[in-house]
């Protein structure tokens, strides 16, 4: 013979909702962050300062070293006299601090629309 299970007062009759002391209880436990949730949190953050930090310097690398003569005299380009003519072309000086440019307008623009995920 089983015996019947005594209904908790969620089950019970004309109990349509949960007392209140559920909910708050429910509300402060979600509102803690945890350890993890702390972690996720700085590692989001750091990702974010080094992307910034990153994009900066490559932008401002392309910015001033093609106007520089360490961009066409370098033991790389000083074996292959047709790359050099082409890589120290002003168009292509030009193009590679656009790009720069570009690159730091990305970086500074991810730092200005950044927040918080919750």
């Amino acid at each position: 013979m089983s015996h019947p299970t005594p209904l908790s007062p969620l089950e019970k009759p004309g109990n349509e909702h949960p007392p209140a002391d559920i909910h708050a209880a429910v509300l402060e436990s979600s509102q803690e962050p945890t350890q993890s949730r702390r972690m996720q949190l700085w590692m989001h953050r750091l990702s974010v300062f080094l992307f910034v930090l990153i994009s900066a310097v490559a932008g401002v690398l392309l910015i001033l070293l093609p106007w520089t003569s360490e961009w066409t005299d370098n033991t790389l380009l000083l074996s292959y006299p047709g790359l050099r003519m082409v890589v120290s072309s002003g168009f292509f000086r030009g193009v590679s601090s656009g790009l720069g440019v570009l690159d730091i307008w990305i970086g500074f623009w991810e730092a200005l629309h950044y927040h918080e995920r919750t």
